[in-house]
Protein backbone atom coordinates (compact mmCIF):
# COMPACT_ATOMS: atom_id res chain seq x y z
CA UNK A 1 0.00 0.00 0.00
CA UNK A 2 1.06 3.58 -0.56
CA UNK A 3 2.02 5.65 2.45
CA UNK A 4 0.25 8.92 3.20
CA UNK A 5 2.42 11.68 4.78
CA UNK A 6 0.44 14.29 6.70
CA UNK A 7 1.82 17.76 7.31
CA UNK A 8 0.71 19.53 10.46
CA UNK A 9 1.79 22.92 11.69
CA UNK A 10 2.13 24.27 15.20
CA UNK A 11 2.90 27.96 15.40
CA UNK A 12 4.33 28.77 18.80
CA UNK A 13 4.06 32.37 20.04
CA UNK A 14 7.43 33.18 21.55
CA UNK A 15 8.11 36.29 23.57
CA UNK A 16 8.73 39.26 21.29
CA UNK A 17 12.40 40.01 20.86
CA UNK A 18 13.57 36.93 22.77
CA UNK A 19 17.06 35.83 21.77
CA UNK A 20 17.47 32.51 20.02
CA UNK A 21 19.67 29.78 21.47
CA UNK A 22 23.40 30.46 21.12
CA UNK A 23 23.94 27.26 19.17
CA UNK A 24 21.52 28.46 16.51
CA UNK A 25 23.34 31.81 16.12
CA UNK A 26 20.11 33.83 16.50
CA UNK A 27 18.08 31.61 14.17
CA UNK A 28 14.56 31.54 15.62
CA UNK A 29 12.15 28.65 15.10
CA UNK A 30 8.72 30.30 14.91
CA UNK A 31 6.86 27.25 13.65
CA UNK A 32 7.08 23.49 14.08
CA UNK A 33 6.36 21.24 11.12
CA UNK A 34 6.42 17.47 11.28
CA UNK A 35 5.77 14.74 8.72
CA UNK A 36 3.92 11.67 10.00
CA UNK A 37 3.84 8.24 8.36
CA UNK A 38 0.71 6.11 8.58
CA UNK A 39 1.44 2.35 8.75
CA UNK A 40 -0.03 0.31 5.91
CA UNK A 41 -2.02 -1.96 8.26
CA UNK A 42 -4.04 1.04 9.40
CA UNK A 43 -5.38 1.82 5.91
CA UNK A 44 -9.10 1.23 5.25
CA UNK A 45 -9.88 -2.26 3.91
CA UNK A 46 -12.73 -2.87 1.38
CA UNK A 47 -14.54 -6.23 1.58
CA UNK A 48 -15.19 -8.04 -1.78
CA UNK A 49 -18.75 -7.85 -3.21
CA UNK A 50 -20.39 -11.33 -3.10
CA UNK A 51 -24.02 -10.32 -3.74
CA UNK A 52 -23.78 -9.91 -7.48
CA UNK A 53 -25.46 -6.51 -7.17
CA UNK A 54 -23.99 -3.44 -8.80
CA UNK A 55 -21.70 -1.92 -6.26
CA UNK A 56 -22.16 1.76 -5.54
CA UNK A 57 -19.36 4.15 -6.45
CA UNK A 58 -16.70 3.73 -3.80
CA UNK A 59 -14.78 6.48 -2.07
CA UNK A 60 -11.23 6.92 -3.37
CA UNK A 61 -8.93 5.51 -0.69
CA UNK A 62 -5.69 6.03 -2.60
CA UNK A 63 -2.88 7.65 -0.55
CA UNK A 64 -0.27 9.93 -2.05
CA UNK A 65 3.32 8.71 -2.00
CA UNK A 66 5.84 11.15 -0.49
CA UNK A 67 8.14 11.43 -3.48
CA UNK A 68 11.73 12.59 -3.87
CA UNK A 69 11.93 16.03 -5.51
CA UNK A 70 15.70 16.46 -5.33
CA UNK A 71 18.89 14.70 -4.30
CA UNK A 72 21.93 16.43 -2.77
CA UNK A 73 24.96 14.17 -2.56
CA UNK A 74 23.36 10.94 -1.38
CA UNK A 75 20.54 12.57 0.60
CA UNK A 76 17.01 12.94 -0.79
CA UNK A 77 14.78 15.98 -0.42
CA UNK A 78 11.13 15.00 -0.10
CA UNK A 79 8.02 16.72 -1.35
CA UNK A 80 6.80 16.83 2.25
CA UNK A 81 9.81 18.95 3.22
CA UNK A 82 8.87 21.45 0.53
CA UNK A 83 5.26 21.47 1.74
CA UNK A 84 6.41 22.04 5.32
CA UNK A 85 8.48 25.05 4.30
CA UNK A 86 5.64 26.54 2.23
CA UNK A 87 3.18 26.03 5.09
CA UNK A 88 5.69 27.60 7.47
CA UNK A 89 5.99 30.66 5.24
CA UNK A 90 2.22 30.80 4.92
CA UNK A 91 1.87 30.86 8.70
CA UNK A 92 4.21 33.87 8.69
CA UNK A 93 2.11 35.81 6.18
CA UNK A 94 2.99 34.41 2.75
CA UNK A 95 0.12 34.66 0.26
CA UNK A 96 -0.07 31.49 -1.81
CA UNK A 97 0.19 31.93 -5.62
CA UNK A 98 -3.06 31.96 -7.58
CA UNK A 99 -1.71 30.50 -10.83
CA UNK A 100 -0.07 27.16 -11.60
CA UNK A 101 2.99 28.90 -13.03
CA UNK A 102 3.49 31.00 -9.91
CA UNK A 103 2.95 27.98 -7.66
CA UNK A 104 5.59 26.03 -9.58
CA UNK A 105 8.00 28.97 -9.31
CA UNK A 106 7.45 29.10 -5.55
CA UNK A 107 8.11 25.37 -5.18
CA UNK A 108 11.30 25.71 -7.22
CA UNK A 109 12.42 28.62 -5.03
CA UNK A 110 11.76 26.60 -1.87
CA UNK A 111 13.55 23.53 -3.26
CA UNK A 112 16.58 25.67 -4.12
CA UNK A 113 16.63 27.01 -0.58
CA UNK A 114 16.51 23.54 0.95
CA UNK A 115 19.25 22.37 -1.44
CA UNK A 116 21.48 25.26 -0.40
CA UNK A 117 20.98 24.54 3.29
CA UNK A 118 21.81 20.87 2.68
CA UNK A 119 24.95 21.81 0.72
CA UNK A 120 26.17 23.88 3.66
CA UNK A 121 25.39 21.12 6.17
CA UNK A 122 27.20 18.47 4.14
CA UNK A 123 30.22 20.71 3.61
CA UNK A 124 30.33 21.47 7.35
CA UNK A 125 30.15 17.77 8.17
CA UNK A 126 33.13 17.11 5.87
CA UNK A 127 35.24 19.89 7.39
CA UNK A 128 36.88 18.71 10.61
CA UNK A 129 37.51 22.34 11.65
CA UNK A 130 33.76 22.91 12.08
CA UNK A 131 32.92 22.06 15.68
CA UNK A 132 29.43 21.85 17.17
CA UNK A 133 29.27 20.17 20.57
CA UNK A 134 26.44 18.10 22.00
CA UNK A 135 26.46 20.31 25.09
CA UNK A 136 25.79 23.57 23.27
CA UNK A 137 23.01 21.96 21.25
CA UNK A 138 21.48 20.51 24.42
CA UNK A 139 21.62 23.93 26.11
CA UNK A 140 20.04 25.58 23.08
CA UNK A 141 17.27 23.00 22.94
CA UNK A 142 16.58 23.44 26.65
CA UNK A 143 16.24 27.20 26.21
CA UNK A 144 13.89 26.83 23.27
CA UNK A 145 11.76 24.17 24.99
CA UNK A 146 11.33 26.46 27.99
CA UNK A 147 10.13 29.27 25.74
CA UNK A 148 7.64 27.01 23.99
CA UNK A 149 6.50 25.32 27.18
CA UNK A 150 5.87 28.72 28.77
CA UNK A 151 3.04 29.35 26.32
CA UNK A 152 0.92 26.56 27.81
CA UNK A 153 -0.80 26.43 31.18
CA UNK A 154 -0.19 22.73 31.84
CA UNK A 155 2.00 19.83 30.79
CA UNK A 156 -1.06 18.08 29.34
CA UNK A 157 -1.94 21.06 27.14
CA UNK A 158 1.67 21.30 25.98
CA UNK A 159 1.86 17.58 25.13
CA UNK A 160 -1.52 17.77 23.38
CA UNK A 161 -0.41 20.60 21.10
CA UNK A 162 2.78 18.73 20.30
CA UNK A 163 0.72 15.70 19.28
CA UNK A 164 -1.35 17.91 16.98
CA UNK A 165 1.90 18.97 15.36
CA UNK A 166 2.92 15.35 14.84
CA UNK A 167 5.16 14.76 17.86
CA UNK A 168 4.01 11.76 19.86
CA UNK A 169 5.99 12.81 22.95
CA UNK A 170 7.87 15.89 24.19
CA UNK A 171 11.07 13.89 23.85
CA UNK A 172 10.39 13.39 20.15
CA UNK A 173 9.97 17.17 19.82
CA UNK A 174 13.28 17.68 21.63
CA UNK A 175 15.04 15.34 19.21
CA UNK A 176 13.55 17.14 16.21
CA UNK A 177 14.45 20.54 17.63
CA UNK A 178 17.99 19.36 18.35
CA UNK A 179 18.39 18.24 14.75
CA UNK A 180 17.16 21.60 13.45
CA UNK A 181 19.48 23.54 15.72
CA UNK A 182 22.45 21.36 14.90
CA UNK A 183 21.90 21.94 11.20
CA UNK A 184 21.63 25.70 11.74
CA UNK A 185 24.74 25.73 13.91
CA UNK A 186 26.72 23.74 11.31
CA UNK A 187 25.75 26.18 8.58
CA UNK A 188 26.64 29.25 10.63
CA UNK A 189 29.94 27.81 11.88
CA UNK A 190 30.95 26.91 8.34
CA UNK A 191 30.25 30.43 7.09
CA UNK A 192 32.18 31.91 10.03
CA UNK A 193 35.13 29.64 9.22
CA UNK A 194 35.04 30.56 5.54
CA UNK A 195 35.05 34.26 6.39
CA UNK A 196 38.09 33.66 8.57
CA UNK A 197 40.05 31.65 6.01
CA UNK A 198 39.27 34.05 3.16
CA UNK A 199 37.10 31.71 1.12
CA UNK A 200 34.01 33.84 1.79
CA UNK A 201 35.24 37.23 0.69
CA UNK A 202 33.10 40.33 0.87
CA UNK A 203 31.59 41.43 -2.44
CA UNK A 204 31.08 45.11 -3.17
CA UNK A 205 27.70 45.47 -4.90
CA UNK A 206 27.24 47.94 -7.73
CA UNK A 207 25.07 51.01 -7.36
CA UNK A 208 22.52 49.43 -9.71
CA UNK A 209 22.39 46.26 -7.59
CA UNK A 210 21.91 48.27 -4.40
CA UNK A 211 19.12 50.38 -5.88
CA UNK A 212 17.39 47.28 -7.25
CA UNK A 213 17.66 45.66 -3.82
CA UNK A 214 16.17 48.76 -2.20
CA UNK A 215 13.25 48.80 -4.67
CA UNK A 216 12.53 45.14 -3.95
CA UNK A 217 12.53 45.72 -0.19
CA UNK A 218 11.13 49.21 0.34
CA UNK A 219 7.50 48.13 0.66
CA UNK A 220 8.50 46.07 3.72
CA UNK A 221 10.32 48.93 5.44
CA UNK A 222 8.72 50.75 8.31
CA UNK A 223 8.35 54.52 8.34
CA UNK A 224 11.53 56.39 9.13
CA UNK A 225 11.19 57.98 12.59
CA UNK A 226 11.86 61.63 13.30
CA UNK A 227 15.63 62.01 13.69
CA UNK A 228 18.23 64.46 14.98
CA UNK A 229 21.88 64.97 14.15
CA UNK A 230 24.21 66.98 16.35
CA UNK A 231 27.78 67.76 17.35
CA UNK A 232 28.84 68.15 20.94
CA UNK A 233 31.56 69.08 23.41
CA UNK A 234 31.47 67.09 26.67
CA UNK A 235 33.33 68.91 29.41
CA UNK A 236 34.34 66.71 32.40
CA UNK A 237 35.52 68.07 35.77
CA UNK A 238 39.29 67.76 36.25
CA UNK A 239 40.67 66.48 39.58
CA UNK A 240 43.17 68.50 41.51
CA UNK A 241 46.85 67.56 41.64
CA UNK A 242 46.49 66.49 45.27
CA UNK A 243 43.52 64.22 44.39
CA UNK A 244 45.49 62.62 41.55
CA UNK A 245 48.46 61.96 43.84
CA UNK A 246 46.22 60.37 46.49
CA UNK A 247 44.57 58.13 43.88
CA UNK A 248 47.97 57.05 42.53
CA UNK A 249 49.25 56.16 45.99
CA UNK A 250 46.18 54.03 46.71
CA UNK A 251 46.48 52.25 43.35
CA UNK A 252 50.19 51.63 43.94
CA UNK A 253 49.61 50.19 47.43
CA UNK A 254 46.93 47.83 46.02
CA UNK A 255 49.32 46.67 43.27
CA UNK A 256 52.07 45.93 45.83
CA UNK A 257 49.64 44.02 48.07
CA UNK A 258 48.48 41.92 45.13
CA UNK A 259 52.06 41.05 44.19
CA UNK A 260 52.52 39.76 47.73
CA UNK A 261 49.65 37.30 47.31
CA UNK A 262 46.54 39.42 47.70
CA UNK A 263 43.29 38.28 46.08
CA UNK A 264 42.56 40.37 42.97
CA UNK A 265 38.83 39.57 43.00
CA UNK A 266 38.42 40.64 46.62
CA UNK A 267 40.42 43.83 46.06
CA UNK A 268 38.40 44.74 42.95
CA UNK A 269 35.09 44.31 44.75
CA UNK A 270 36.33 46.47 47.62
CA UNK A 271 38.21 49.27 45.85
CA UNK A 272 37.34 49.47 42.13
CA UNK A 273 35.30 52.46 40.94
CA UNK A 274 34.33 50.67 37.70
CA UNK A 275 30.72 49.69 38.34
CA UNK A 276 30.64 47.61 35.18
CA UNK A 277 33.31 45.14 36.28
CA UNK A 278 33.53 45.55 40.05
CA UNK A 279 31.08 42.81 41.03
CA UNK A 280 32.80 40.41 38.62
CA UNK A 281 36.07 40.89 40.46
CA UNK A 282 37.29 43.42 37.92
CA UNK A 283 36.86 41.03 34.97
CA UNK A 284 36.83 42.65 31.52
CA UNK A 285 36.60 39.27 29.75
CA UNK A 286 38.22 39.06 26.31
CA UNK A 287 38.83 42.24 24.31
CA UNK A 288 40.66 43.19 21.13
CA UNK A 289 42.73 46.22 20.29
CA UNK A 290 40.73 49.38 19.73
CA UNK A 291 38.18 48.63 22.46
CA UNK A 292 39.94 50.23 25.42
CA UNK A 293 41.65 53.63 25.61
CA UNK A 294 45.21 53.62 24.16
CA UNK A 295 47.02 54.04 27.48
CA UNK A 296 45.24 50.99 28.92
CA UNK A 297 45.83 48.84 25.82
CA UNK A 298 49.56 49.64 25.61
CA UNK A 299 50.03 47.99 29.01
CA UNK A 300 47.42 45.22 28.71
CA UNK A 301 48.77 43.88 25.41
CA UNK A 302 52.35 43.79 26.72
CA UNK A 303 51.74 42.18 30.13
CA UNK A 304 52.51 38.52 30.64
CA UNK A 305 49.66 36.47 32.19
CA UNK A 306 49.56 36.71 35.97
CA UNK A 307 51.74 39.82 36.27
CA UNK A 308 50.34 42.81 38.22
CA UNK A 309 50.92 46.14 36.46
CA UNK A 310 52.04 49.41 38.00
CA UNK A 311 49.23 52.00 38.15
CA UNK A 312 48.25 53.06 34.61
CA UNK A 313 46.80 56.55 34.25
CA UNK A 314 43.96 57.19 31.80
CA UNK A 315 41.26 59.83 31.58
CA UNK A 316 39.24 57.73 34.03
CA UNK A 317 41.84 57.48 36.78
CA UNK A 318 44.46 54.86 37.71
CA UNK A 319 44.17 51.20 36.71
CA UNK A 320 45.84 48.16 38.23
CA UNK A 321 45.78 45.50 35.49
CA UNK A 322 46.26 41.75 35.51
CA UNK A 323 46.17 39.80 32.25
CA UNK A 324 44.79 36.27 32.70
CA UNK A 325 45.06 34.74 29.23
CA UNK A 326 46.50 35.78 25.87
CA UNK A 327 45.58 34.96 22.28
CA UNK A 328 47.17 36.39 19.11
CA UNK A 329 44.60 39.17 18.67
CA UNK A 330 43.01 39.53 22.10
CA UNK A 331 43.58 39.29 25.83
CA UNK A 332 41.49 38.37 28.86
CA UNK A 333 42.16 40.72 31.77
CA UNK A 334 41.00 42.17 35.09
CA UNK A 335 41.48 45.67 36.43
CA UNK A 336 40.91 47.82 39.47
CA UNK A 337 40.05 51.46 38.80
CA UNK A 338 40.95 54.12 41.36
CA UNK A 339 39.40 57.48 40.49
CA UNK A 340 40.69 60.75 41.94
CA UNK A 341 38.19 62.54 44.14
CA UNK A 342 36.15 65.25 42.46
CA UNK A 343 34.78 68.02 44.67
CA UNK A 344 32.12 70.66 44.08
CA UNK A 345 34.91 73.08 43.30
CA UNK A 346 36.00 71.04 40.25
CA UNK A 347 32.37 70.54 39.17
CA UNK A 348 31.72 74.29 39.29
CA UNK A 349 34.89 74.88 37.29
CA UNK A 350 33.71 72.43 34.60
CA UNK A 351 30.31 74.15 34.50
CA UNK A 352 31.93 77.56 33.93
CA UNK A 353 34.20 76.12 31.22
CA UNK A 354 31.18 74.58 29.44
CA UNK A 355 29.46 77.98 29.54
CA UNK A 356 32.53 79.55 27.94
CA UNK A 357 32.51 76.87 25.22
CA UNK A 358 28.81 77.60 24.60
CA UNK A 359 29.46 81.33 24.19
CA UNK A 360 32.43 80.67 21.90
CA UNK A 361 30.39 78.46 19.55
CA UNK A 362 27.57 81.02 19.44
CA UNK A 363 30.15 83.66 18.53
CA UNK A 364 31.36 81.59 15.57
CA UNK A 365 34.30 79.68 17.02
CA UNK A 366 35.16 76.34 15.37
CA UNK A 367 33.55 73.47 17.25
CA UNK A 368 36.33 71.20 15.94
CA UNK A 369 38.94 73.32 17.69
CA UNK A 370 36.94 73.39 20.92
CA UNK A 371 36.51 69.61 20.80
CA UNK A 372 40.27 69.14 20.47
CA UNK A 373 40.84 71.33 23.52
CA UNK A 374 38.07 70.35 25.92
CA UNK A 375 36.06 67.32 24.76
CA UNK A 376 36.16 64.11 26.84
CA UNK A 377 38.05 61.62 24.68
CA UNK A 378 35.86 58.61 25.47
CA UNK A 379 32.68 60.33 24.20
CA UNK A 380 31.42 60.59 20.63
CA UNK A 381 31.93 63.98 19.03
CA UNK A 382 29.03 63.65 16.61
CA UNK A 383 25.76 61.75 16.32
CA UNK A 384 23.88 61.32 13.06
CA UNK A 385 20.22 60.53 12.48
CA UNK A 386 19.42 59.53 16.04
CA UNK A 387 15.69 58.70 16.43
CA UNK A 388 14.16 61.52 18.45
CA UNK A 389 12.34 59.07 20.71
CA UNK A 390 15.62 57.23 21.49
CA UNK A 391 17.48 60.23 22.88
CA UNK A 392 18.64 59.92 26.51
CA UNK A 393 16.34 61.90 28.82
CA UNK A 394 18.88 64.67 29.45
CA UNK A 395 19.33 65.24 25.72
CA UNK A 396 15.61 65.00 24.97
CA UNK A 397 14.76 67.59 27.61
CA UNK A 398 17.51 69.97 26.46
CA UNK A 399 16.72 69.67 22.75
CA UNK A 400 12.95 70.13 23.02
CA UNK A 401 11.71 71.79 19.81
CA UNK A 402 15.01 73.50 18.98
CA UNK A 403 15.65 74.11 15.27
CA UNK A 404 18.62 73.19 13.10
CA UNK A 405 21.72 75.23 13.86
CA UNK A 406 20.73 75.92 17.46
CA UNK A 407 23.49 75.78 20.05
CA UNK A 408 22.05 74.47 23.31
CA UNK A 409 23.18 75.93 26.66
CA UNK A 410 25.25 73.53 28.80
CA UNK A 411 23.30 70.77 30.52
CA UNK A 412 24.42 68.20 33.05
CA UNK A 413 25.06 64.53 32.28
CA UNK A 414 25.41 61.91 34.99
CA UNK A 415 28.07 59.34 34.16
CA UNK A 416 27.93 55.65 35.11
CA UNK A 417 30.54 56.42 37.76
CA UNK A 418 28.27 59.04 39.32
CA UNK A 419 30.34 61.99 38.12
CA UNK A 420 28.66 65.02 36.59
CA UNK A 421 29.82 66.27 33.20
CA UNK A 422 28.46 69.07 31.03
CA UNK A 423 27.34 68.87 27.39
CA UNK A 424 27.28 71.71 24.86
CA UNK A 425 25.32 70.55 21.81
CA UNK A 426 24.78 72.07 18.37
CA UNK A 427 21.93 70.66 16.27
CA UNK A 428 23.08 70.09 12.69
CA UNK A 429 19.89 68.61 11.23
CA UNK A 430 16.34 67.71 12.17
CA UNK A 431 14.16 65.50 10.01
CA UNK A 432 10.49 64.68 10.49
CA UNK A 433 9.01 61.19 10.25
CA UNK A 434 8.61 59.93 6.71
CA UNK A 435 9.27 57.19 4.17
CA UNK A 436 12.71 55.61 4.18
CA UNK A 437 14.82 56.92 1.33
CA UNK A 438 17.55 55.06 -0.48
CA UNK A 439 20.12 57.50 0.94
CA UNK A 440 18.98 56.63 4.48
CA UNK A 441 19.86 52.96 4.14
CA UNK A 442 22.52 52.96 1.43
CA UNK A 443 25.38 51.99 3.75
CA UNK A 444 23.32 49.26 5.39
CA UNK A 445 22.28 47.89 2.00
CA UNK A 446 25.90 47.81 0.85
CA UNK A 447 26.83 45.71 3.89
CA UNK A 448 23.83 43.38 3.79
CA UNK A 449 23.82 42.87 0.03
CA UNK A 450 27.59 42.43 -0.05
CA UNK A 451 27.26 39.64 2.51
CA UNK A 452 24.43 38.01 0.56
CA UNK A 453 26.41 38.14 -2.70
CA UNK A 454 29.45 36.60 -1.01
CA UNK A 455 27.36 33.71 0.32
CA UNK A 456 25.69 33.34 -3.09
CA UNK A 457 29.06 32.95 -4.81
CA UNK A 458 30.18 30.41 -2.22
CA UNK A 459 26.97 28.41 -2.64
CA UNK A 460 27.38 28.45 -6.41
CA UNK A 461 30.86 26.96 -6.00
CA UNK A 462 29.52 24.28 -3.66
CA UNK A 463 26.73 23.45 -6.06
CA UNK A 464 29.10 23.08 -8.99
CA UNK A 465 31.32 20.70 -7.03
CA UNK A 466 28.47 18.55 -5.64
CA UNK A 467 25.96 16.10 -7.03
CA UNK A 468 22.57 17.84 -7.20
CA UNK A 469 19.53 16.45 -8.98
CA UNK A 470 16.17 18.24 -9.14
CA UNK A 471 13.03 16.39 -10.19
CA UNK A 472 10.09 18.60 -11.14
CA UNK A 473 7.47 16.56 -12.92
CA UNK A 474 9.10 14.71 -15.80
CA UNK A 475 12.01 17.14 -16.02
CA UNK A 476 15.32 16.51 -14.33
CA UNK A 477 18.19 18.87 -13.68
CA UNK A 478 21.48 17.32 -12.65
CA UNK A 479 24.87 18.72 -11.73
CA UNK A 480 27.67 16.32 -10.83
CA UNK A 481 30.93 16.73 -8.97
Amino acid sequence: MAVHRQIRMLVVALAAGAAAPAAAQEVQFDSLARALSMPSDSLPQVAPDTTGAVAPARRDTTFIVDRVVAVVGNRPILASQVDEEIFSRQSQGLQLPKTAEAALALRRQVIDGIIEAELLVQEAERDTAVKVTDQEIAEGVEQQVKKVRGNFSSEAEYAGELRKAGFQTPDEYRRWLGDQQRRSALQNRLLELRRGDGRLKAVIPTEREMRAYFESQKTTLEKRPATLSFRQVIVPPQPSLAARQAAYQLADSIARALRQGGDFVVAAKRFSADSGSREQGGSLNWFRRGVMVPEFERVAFNLKPGIISDPVETQFGYHVIQVERVQPAEVQARHILIMPEITEVEIDSARRLAQSVFQAIKSGASIDSLQRLYHEKSEEREAKDVPADKLPPAYSQAVGAAEEGTVLPPFALEGSNGRTRFAVVQLTSRRPEGDVRYEDVRDKIRSQLGEQLAIRRYLDRLRKSSYVEIRLGEAKEVSRR
